[in-house]
């Protein structure tokens, strides 16, 4: 029996440009008070505007590439999260996966930049352009700036408290 090779040319005819989303918003906080907040996973399902995340063990706080983090989606699934881009206090990526796997292709990137006296601008943005899971990819197109922005927003809300 050989493996059939899903039909991934579905994702070629897609514009590029529509596999990445980007939002950015100022916020009334420390750089390193934000990126406190993204880089602890425990904290994350207080801001996740996509209403996907559900929880995450205390204790997992990302240091560096090459790790990775665990969280809990509100259905119950568990993903691992593979860093694949950090600089303590100004940027964070991460792939998400099955626990054990390899990355399904979307990133989450972070970028935090200090922006005067006490504030910073904070640009969040989800790449699917190396996903190839035709069975992904509705979750990944209905995932649009407004998400983003709803993150952002309970993130800015979070951190000016």
């Amino acid at each position: 029996m050989s493996e059939q090779t899903p039909d991934v040319s579905v994702f070629d005819s897609i514009d590029p440009a529509l596999k990445v989303v980007t939002a950015e918003t100022e916020i009334a906080a420390p750089a390193e008070a934000v990126f406190e907040l993204i880089a602890d996973p425990h904290r994350q399902p207080e801001w996740d505007g996509n209403d996907n995340l559900g929880s995450a063990v205390d204790g997992q706080r990302v240091r560096g590439t090459g790790t990775s983090f665990i969280t809990t989606l509100t259905k119950g699934v568990d993903r691992e999260n593979h860093i694949v881009d950090f600089a303590e206090g100004r940027r964070i990526a991460w792939k998400p996966s099955e626990v054990g796997g390899e990355p399904f292709g979307q990133k989450w990137v972070w970028e935090i930049e200090a922006a005067g006296q006490g504030t910073c601008r904070v640009r969040h943005t989800y790449d699917w352009t190396e996903l190839r899971d035709p069975q992904r990819l509705p979750r990944a197109q209905s995932t649009t700036e407004s998400n983003l922005v709803a993150s952002l927003d309970r993130l800015k809300a979070l951190a000016e408290s």
